[in-house]
């Protein structure tokens, strides 16, 4: 029999592929507890979310992403990590126009480098989170999903625009760094108090290009011109490794690259082989270098990359989903990765747990543990639970 783990040593053996004495429950996000706790208004907002989980006998990450000091108003949500800073001379100018004929405001961000401009244009939606054009107050982020599907015209449309946006992918400055150590501390301290995983991130690649310059654009740039594409990669990967290398050297257990948009419902296994294999093999490398597990996030078009994510060694796939997951099959999955590479998630947060009864939550439940588990499991919604009502919360302890 194995003896009671600390939630660290349970979420490290299963990252291990060994026996835990139970199955770890390590929400990916949860959303609907922090509006719980905003409710309660309950103090010292990030502590308090990492003890209101303990509390719940769930297994806690501290994920010093969320302990990063911002920088400026970049707008970087979905960048999360260290702040985003432009290089020196960039400056930026926002407007909107308003005309009868358009069915939305339009929203224009340029960003003017020394080596020249670029722009982006988005429709303000209903549902756009960043102010409101019609009383004068409105935002236009830099990195964030909100870009992907309502833009007009992305920040990269063609070679030229290479150039000035080097201005914009800038390495963290030692004034960052240092800002976020100090923050960091707080949270190493946290883990350590309670035990717990200490994680960071978040790395990105394949993100990056639905915010720079569109997925359908992405994807045809790769056929037409992919020379473009690998340069842009390039760029990105440039920026993004020593973002990386900050966490690795402050002794996170876990690196975790969102990954959202680069599985197969955009891109071929060949595609994916020669465009991200390579930077996520040389990621996989310094984590593991610096004795860090490495994560990475896609929870949907998985399947026919299996082979390719175990080839990696990557430690952990975050985010089956075998309602949303775009043909996931989560037995198969079980028999594919079972004994190589940890799963982590394998119920649907939004349909199961947020619209689904709890008899349907306990059948994903086991269903999830039966293909996936019980060694090298970690059970969570996929992704996210966001809605914090009675109802939905009854699912939630269900789960």
């Amino acid at each position: 029999m194995i003896d009671q783990m600390s939630s660290r040593e349970r979420m490290l053996a299963a990252l291990n592929g060994e026996k835990t004495d139970h199955i770890p429950l390590a929400f990916m996000i949860f959303s609907a507890l922090n509006e719980r706790l905003a409710g309660e208004r309950r103090g010292g907002e990030r502590t308090a979310f990492i003890e209101a989980q303990i509390e719940l006998e769930l297994d806690a990450v501290v994920d010093l992403a969320s302990f990063a000091p911002q920088a400026g108003e970049t707008g970087h949500s979905d960048a999360a990590g260290l702040p985003v800073r432009f290089g020196e001379g960039v400056e930026t100018r926002v407007w909107a126009e308003m005309e009868n004929d358009l069915r939305y405001p339009l929203l224009h961000k340029e960003y003017i480098t020394p080596s020249g401009k670029l722009s982006v244009a988005v429709d303000q939606t209903d549902d756009w989170p960043y102010g409101d054009a019609a009383k004068g107050e409105f935002s236009v982020p830099f990195m964030d999903d909100f870009l992907a599907p309502r833009c007009r015209r992305y920040l990269v449309e063609g070679r030229e625009d290479l150039i000035p946006l080097r201005h914009l992918l800038t390495s963290p400055v030692e004034e960052d760094l240092a800002n976020c150590r100090e923050v960091w501390a707080q949270g190493k301290r946290l883990a350590q108090k309670h035990d717990l995983l200490l994680a960071g991130g978040w790395g990105v690649g394949g993100d990056a290009l639905a915010w720079f310059c569109g997925l359908q654009n992405a994807v045809m740039t790769a056929v037409d011109e992919p020379g473009l594409l690998e340069e842009l990669l390039s760029l990105v990967d440039a920026w993004n490794r020593p973002r990386m290398q900050a966490f690795l050297d402050f002794g996170v257990d876990l690196f975790i690259r969102r990954a959202w948009y680069e599985g197969t419902d955009f891109w071929s296994p060949d595609l994916y082989r020669r465009l991200f294999f390579p930077v996520i093999r040389e990621e996989v490398r310094l984590a593991h270098e610096a004795g860090a597990k490495y994560g990475y996030i896609l929870t949907s078009g998985s399947m026919a990359l299996h082979e390719m994510l175990v080839e990696l060694e990557i430690d952990v796939l975050i985010g089956p989903d075998p309602v949303q997951g775009n043909g996931t099959d989560l037995v198969r999955m079980g028999e594919q990765l079972g004994g190589k590479m940890c799963t982590w998630g394998g119920v649907n947060g939004f349909i199961t747990v947020e619209r689904g009864t709890r008899e349907e939550v306990d059948t994903a439940v086991r269903a999830a543990i039966e293909s996936l588990g019980p060694e090298g499991f970690i059970l969570s919604p996929v992704d996210n639970v966001c809605d914090s009502s009675a109802a939905v919360w009854e699912n939630v302890l269900a789960l």
